[in-house]
């Protein structure tokens, strides 16, 4: 029997990330996620009151935090298609160089640490793996040990 009251079950939330161009939406929209968002700015995604994808830009409105940020700071994800040649050629036009900001090793370390299983680290891994041409060798060293620690804890335990 279905309850009467609907409020009290555990809904879906609605998306908090709205695009506003209707005619032409960037392709490397497809990497901004409410989770990204949160991590960026070190907050909860609770805090987070909207995200707006726009031509060129997103704007994210937050608890305290009102930003212009570029979609170049938004690291690939394994839910969607992976990166293109586009997407590269954005990247470099927009940090002015062939190196990913250092959030996306913080990025990568914190989804590599909470994948679920095995097969979960390894799509992330792969998806590194693809774009490890962006990531400096320090920090690819690093995401590699976390990896490999995180590879072992979930084979082992």
């Amino acid at each position: 029997m279905i309850s009467e009251n609907q409020s009290s079950s555990s809904a879906i939330g609605e998306s908090k990330i709205i695009h506003k161009s209707t005619s032409v939406v960037n392709p490397r929209s497809r990497f901004v996620t409410e989770e990204t968002v949160a991590l960026l700015f070190n907050i909860s995604p609770e805090q987070i009151y909207r995200i707006e994808c726009c031509h060129y830009m997103v704007y994210v409105h937050a608890q305290g935090i009102s930003r212009f940020v570029s979609y170049a700071d938004f690291p690939p994800i394994v839910e969607v298609n992976p990166p293109t040649s586009e997407d590269f050629t954005g990247w470099y036009k927009r940090w002015n160089t062939k190196q990913a900001p250092q959030f996306w090793t913080q990025f990568y370390t914190y989804n590599f640490k909470n994948a679920f299983s095995v097969d979960s680290l390894l799509e992330w891994g792969k998806l590194v793996g693809t774009i490890k041409s962006v990531i400096a060798l320090s920090a690819l060293q690093q995401l590699r040990d976390v990896y490999a620690q995180e590879k072992d804890l979930m084979e082992n335990f």
